[in-house]
């Protein structure tokens, strides 16, 4: 069963690609790889050169001369750049466009839509020059049915239009779909079916003969740049970093950015420090121990003995603390340790008298140990 899927989807026909591309090299229904080998053969003696950089960028070479050759679903110029393209045209050079719409409004030209009531539309396409092939062709294939609402008659001539007819051949509609517009020494072309110059359109009957026929028009003494830039399906990658590498400068700036970087990581790498590792350092475990021997003692009941080492503390604080010497005990001494502790003579006396006390003793109780380290813990406060 496995084997027999995969020889089915190996063995399968590959679904039609309909996206509308108008790329060059594209051989899909949609693209113009046909029209761009049948220009050669068109225009034989004439130069073709591919352009695949923004008109503005192009076209700021003056000197540029010949016919600039769009074929694209829709063209949005920018306004600086659509007036370079007037600029080359009113030098002397034309421009052709086959677009459902672009942005040529400084030129007092609008499109619509051309709609009917037919419950099946067909269209129909031709051309307006007895000197031409005057055939009505039907394309097929859906399209935008776009045609000029609004030209300037002054300086437009009507080259074809477009006819939408029922399924009983009778005419519901019809408009201006291919225009040449004056403008200084050149001429603008103005074609709103740009589905004619693709793959499927050309080799579909005998539509290439129309095509022919539109691209008439184009004077064959001209070089012909030809669009590659407006393109939907275009072959190089729109990505930010595309447009940084396809700049000289912004592409040296970014290799220079990137050696910057590796020599930051390699000298940042040599010069610091390596990771300290952490380590824990041993617990004080005084005050346990401490807390296990006076346990001990203390469940030992050797109370005489707990009270010797309280009484040793007390004056190796008064030793450290007070800066009293020890070694005699005497009026003097109490004084000292009254004065240096903030206590009184008398807390003092109290205190010592009751070490004396211990001290002679073979053995003291519970009590007695309790009241010792009460004494010393308020005298030491």
């Amino acid at each position: 069963m496995f084997a027999l899927i995969v020889f089915m989807e190996v063995n399968k026909k590959e679904p039609i690609n309909w996206f509308p591309s108008y790329a060059a090299h594209h051989k899909i229904p949609y693209g113009t790889y046909v029209l761009t080998e049948e220009v050669k053969e068109l225009f034989k003696d004439t130069e073709i050169r591919r352009i695949n950089q923004p008109p503005y960028q192009f076209l700021q070479d003056t000197t540029q001369y010949g016919t600039y050759f769009f074929v694209d679903g829709a063209i949005n110029f920018g306004k600086e750049e659509f007036n370079e393209l007037l600029k080359f045209v009113a030098r002397g050079n034309d421009v052709f466009m086959s677009t459902n719409g672009a942005t040529i409004d400084t030129l007092n030209l609008e499109t619509k839509q051309l709609t009917t009531n037919a419950f099946n539309e067909r269209s129909f396409y031709k051309l307006l020059n007895r000197n031409l092939d005057t055939t009505a062709y039907e394309f097929d294939k859906d399209n935008s049915k776009i045609v000029f609402s609004e030209i300037d008659t002054l300086k437009t001539t009507i080259l074809g239009k477009l006819i939408i007819k029922n399924d009983d051949s009778v005419e519901e509609a019809s408009g201006v779909n291919f225009i040449k517009y004056k403008h200084g020494k050149g001429q603008f072309y103005f074609h709103t079916l740009p589905l004619a110059f693709t793959n499927y359109v050309v080799l579909k009957d005998n539509n290439h003969q129309y095509v022919a026929s539109v691209l008439s028009y184009i004077d064959e003494s001209k070089p012909i740049f030809y669009d590659g830039y407006y393109k939907t399906g275009k072959t190089k990658i729109t990505s930010p970093m595309h447009y940084i590498l396809s700049s000289d400068n912004l592409r040296w700036a970014y290799y220079t950015a990137l050696i910057g970087v590796l020599f930051f990581v390699v000298f940042k790498g040599k010069r610091t420090q390596r990771i300290i590792p952490i380590i824990t350092p041993l617990k004080n475990q005084t005050l346990a121990f401490t807390r296990t021997i006076a346990n001990m003692y203390f469940e030992k009941s050797e109370h005489k003995n707990i009270a010797e080492h309280k009484i040793n503390y007390f004056l190796e604080y008064i030793r450290t603390q007070l800066h009293v010497p020890t070694t005699s005990i005497n009026d003097e001494f109490y004084n000292f340790v009254a004065l240096r502790s903030g206590n009184t003579l008398e807390d003092a006396q109290q205190l010592f008298k009751v070490i004396e006390t211990i001290q002679n003793s073979q053995a003291i109780s519970k009590e007695q140990l309790i009241s010792l380290n009460t004494l010393i813990e308020k005298f030491k406060k």
